[in-house]
């Protein structure tokens, strides 16, 4: 399987399990693998036998500037359901991370995969 992979993307959205998280948008930090349908761009160096990943970050930051979340669990499952069904990708690995959120801890985040990997 051919990826794509998008790392060190921010993006804002308004995220948190406490009242005090969620009083301003917070800056999270994406690490992205997306695994295309096909291998044709390879070959034909065609945009349209791909995935554009300039489309997929602009469509992740406007979703998370709309949507709110609780956890970063439900933030990841939410940007992976969006890889798969709106961009035809076959699978997506999904890493969000809050930076400096908790005392003395530089990141704390969430992985999860979800799709087929062939």
């Amino acid at each position: 399987m051919d990826l794509i992979y998008l790392h060190g993307v921010r993006a804002k959205t308004l995220i948190g399990w406490y009242d005090w998280e969620r009083l301003a948008p917070q800056v999270v930090e994406l690490d992205l693998e997306i695994g295309l349908p096909s291998n044709r761009a390879g070959v034909s160096d065609n945009l349209t036998d791909t995935i554009d990943y300039d489309r997929v970050v602009n469509t992740l930051r406007a979703s998370m500037a709309e949507q709110h979340f609780l956890l970063l669990e439900a933030l990841a499952e939410h940007i992976a359901h969006i890889i798969i069904d709106d961009f035809a990708a076959p699978w997506a690995k999904v890493s969000v991370t809050k930076l400096g959120i908790l005392h003395e801890v530089g990141r704390v985040g969430v992985t999860i995969e979800r799709g087929v990997r062939s």
